[in-house]
Order: structure tokens, then sequence, then C-alpha cells
């Protein structure tokens, strides 16, 4: 998929787009304060309905229809899933049930929302970790398999453009051998209408593909992935 060139109506619909959704990002921020300082059970409630509120802004304001393709998956499985826009970083709580997502450190240290990230179950990766991160990342992401949580994991590390196929980050092999799970890859096309300033009408599909068993060499493994998550990329 192409992007598409800007309408007056998507200039409008963007326009009024960012202050309902800032202005609702801003009192959840006034409830994130309430949550963890007052009542921590809530940490749940927060990150979920900031994610439903976005889901509805991009689907009433923006006028993108979502569309999923594949079976869902269920809980004992680590979700590879592309990464194209904030989309779906802010959308996964939506798509799926109390996903438990592989997220950078340096998170955990921000004021409030480190503790708000710790409080939901987001499970930290240190780069360059040692041996004792390494455990700390490997104990939170198997109590929250314990707990029936699905994990999440962006294995291209970062954002790319629609149409480009990265290589995965070394340290996704890494994971997926020690968690021991089988994996359900998640292609999305976000890019072409989501990213950028001005978002376009039209749809987005996230795509779950056939479920990868655990144990495989590192090579197949990554293979298999990494066609999987372009599965909804134009041919090269």
């Amino acid at each position: 998929m192409k992007r598409p060139p800007a309408t007056l109506a998507d200039v409008l619909r963007s326009l009024a787009f960012y202050p309902v959704f800032w202005g609702g990002t801003v009192l959840m921020q006034v409830a994130v304060l309430v949550t963890v300082f007052f009542t921590p059970r809530l940490a749940q409630w927060v990150p979920e309905h900031w994610s439903f509120f976005h889901r509805w802004c991009v689907t009433r304001i923006l006028r993108l229809t979502i569309r999923v393709e594949g079976p869902m998956p269920e809980a004992g499985v680590l979700v590879a899933a592309k990464h194209e826009s904030f989309f779906e970083a802010i959308d996964m709580p939506t798509l799926l049930h109390r996903p438990s997502v592989f997220t950078k450190a340096e998170l955990f240290r921000l004021p409030v929302w480190g503790k708000l990230a710790a409080q939901y179950g987001l499970v930290p990766v240190e780069r360059n970790a040692g041996a004792r991160a390494l455990r700390r990342m490997l104990d939170a992401a198997r109590a929250m398999v314990a707990a029936g949580r699905l994990l999440v994991i962006f294995p291209e590390g970062t954002r790319t453009p629609h149409g480009a196929r990265p290589p995965l980050q070394s340290g996704f092999a890494g994971i997926y051998k020690l968690v021991g799970l089988p994996v359900v890859p998640l292609a999305v096309d976000s890019g072409p209408l989501y990213h950028g300033w001005i978002k376009r009408r039209g749809v987005v599909t996230y795509r779950f593909g056939e479920t990868i068993p655990a144990g495989l060499p590192r090579d197949e493994a990554e293979a298999r992935v990494h066609a999987a998550l372009n599965a909804l990329n134009p041919p090269a």
C-alpha cells in the first residue's frame, strides 16, 4: 500500500484529532498520578482506557477502519509485531487482552510513568544487559506468562517505513530461546495512513500469521518471523 495523497478532509480530520486525543491524554496523565500514588489497582485501567480512547479517536475522527485477519492469539505465546507507527504501540491493549510488552528499560526510570509501567506489567529490556538484568527480564516475563498474560515484542526494535524489510534485532532470537514460547507473528500496515502529522482515511490491517513453534534453530525462527511480519508489505 502506497501512501495516498492527503485530501482537505484528511487535513481537517487531523486538525480535529490532535486536540481531542492529546487533550484526553492530559486528563489521563492526571489519572496516572491518582493511580500510582493512591489507588495502584487502577494501574490496569489507565493504559487500557487510554488505548480504547485512542481507538475511538482513530475510528470516529480520523475515520480509519481497523481490520483483523487470522485467529487471535491466546495466552502462552509470544506475539512478534511489525512496527510502522505509534498506532500499533498505543493500540495493543485494545487489540489484545492485557498484553505484556517488552519495553525499553529507560521507560521504567521515568517519574510516575515508570512506576505505572511496572504496575501494568510491561517487561523491561536493558540494552547491553548483564546477567543480572537478563534474569530480571526473564523473571518478569515468566511472571506475566504465569498470570495468563500475552507477551508482545517488536522484534525490529524501532519504527520502520512501510515497505522496508530490516533484519530482526539480535535480541529477538535470545528472547525467543529463553522464554521458550511459540511465536505468533503480527503484520500491520499502519504506516501509510497513520505515520506523519497528516493522517489519511483508509483501512489499517492487522494480520496474525501461522504460529511458529518454540525451539526452532535461530535462523529458521528468524526467517519465518521476518517473512510473516512483512506479509502486508508490497513485493520488493
